[in-house]
């Protein structure tokens, strides 16, 4: 079969499924923005398209998204036409329609059957908008914005074959009858490759070299901002520095957005809560605090291996791949009472669960399990072996992913 993958950033969610594919002796083919390193890659014979314009200054700041997201559907929409010049004609189109590319697809091949990846739907209330009443919501058109922002969602509902979900509760915020399209799916987790290791050390700067020995907490993210709880986070920091004058707290995270708004005045999230704290902070218990940035998946493995107690904090929003990563891991995780957190923590079974908004029982928590290794192993080995069960690539995801593309084919 002729199966063609569509990703801004290939290969984003389809790193195993599109490979996977490839080996199974299928032409296997991504039309994507971001140039590749190497060409095929795994298999996957990629294919560039450029984008010809811009978006508008003067459109409609409601539209202003959906104007994007057209963009790319064109941009898109002409590379398929010279794809089918060429010869070619899919029999699969498999996308992440999050940015608009795949809008178009099915005028240049109407046959091609068309799985989607649904992330998320939006909504006024009930999920990430209004829930944190830190950053209240003050314009009433917010609604109206977020109805228009869900266009590329309906949009690709009228087109697609078949759909794909990673949490049952990310699928449960489309409506019906997008719903009934949806099979729940995760990427996977490798829970081989991410597994607990008693050896594991790693070095900062090239100086500090930290093993299971030492008490280590662990606080990760793509970005540092409030939508993944930094600022409750930051403002456990004092006291839990307070509290435990041997723990280094290892950071991850950049200084950009990934969602919600961007602070005012050009400054960063992570500067803006550092700058809170650290008054309270002295110099010799900040030393032990370190930011790592963004850094390589190499080193963050080891990261989770050598984590002792790792905090995860999230909106009700996508569920981040690093919470399966630290179950996997077999860290003893202190995580937000949200969801979709509850899908993959129970209550002191595989993790504790702390009100997102109570920094101090964050610290009160975290505390607790630094102080009792018998806790910390019960309820990692758990979060362990509830990852392997539902999440492990090779044996639960992979294959339920690949009976997806079958049922397209």
């Amino acid at each position: 079969m002729k199966l063609l993958f569509i990703h801004q950033n290939f290969p984003g969610q389809f790193l195993h499924l599109a490979p996977a594919l490839a080996a199974a002796g299928h032409d296997v083919v991504a039309l994507t923005l971001k140039r590749p390193s190497t060409n095929p890659w795994r298999g996957v014979r990629i294919v560039t398209y450029e984008l010809s314009r811009g978006t508008s200054s003067d459109v409609h700041p409601w539209l202003a998204e959906f104007e994007t997201k057209t963009i790319r559907g064109e941009a898109c929409f002409r590379a398929a036409l010279a794809m089918k010049a060429d010869g070619y004609s899919p029999d699969v189109i498999i996308a992440h329609p999050g940015w608009g590319e795949s809008l178009f697809l099915k005028e240049v091949w109407p046959q091609a059957r068309l799985g989607i990846y649904c992330e998320f739907f939006y909504a006024p209330s009930g999920a990430d908008v209004g829930f944190d009443p830190e950053f209240p919501v003050t314009d009433p058109g917010n609604a109206c914005r977020l109805r228009m922002k869900n266009l590329n969602n309906i949009a690709h509902f009228q087109l697609a074959d078949a759909a794909i979900s990673p949490t049952a509760w990310q699928a449960g915020g489309f409506p019906k009858p997008f719903r009934d399209l949806i099979s729940v799916i995760h990427d996977g987790i490798d829970t081989e490759a991410v597994r607990p290791d008693p050896t594991v050390s790693l070095t900062l700067d090239g100086m500090l070299t930290l093993t299971r020995d030492d008490e280590v907490i662990t606080f990760v993210n793509r970005n540092l901002e409030p939508y993944r709880g930094y600022h409750i986070f930051m403002r456990a920091l004092p006291e839990l520095l307070r509290r435990r004058p041997n723990a280094r707290v290892l950071i991850v995270g950049g200084e950009g957005v990934s969602y919600g708004a961007a602070p005012a005045n050009g400054r960063n999230w992570r500067d803006i809560f550092i700058d809170e704290v650290r008054p309270r902070i002295a110099d010799e218990d900040w030393a032990r605090v370190h930011f790592l940035g963004n850094i390589a998946y190499t080193h963050f493995v080891p990261l989770l291996q050598l984590s002792r107690v790792h905090v995860y904090w999230t909106y009700p929003f996508v569920l981040s791949w690093s919470l399966l990563e630290a179950m996997s891991a077999g860290c003893a995780i202190v995580a937000s009472d949200t969801e979709p957190v509850r899908e993959v923590i129970a209550h002191d079974k595989t993790g504790r669960l702390i009100d997102f908004f109570d920094a101090d029982a964050l610290t009160d928590a975290v505390c607790a399990l630094l102080d009792d290794t018998a806790a910390r192993a019960r309820l990692g080995g758990a979060a362990r072996e509830f990852c392997q069960a539902h999440y492990d690539l090779a044996t639960v995801c992979l294959p339920a992913q690949l009976r997806w593309v079958e049922s397209l084919m």
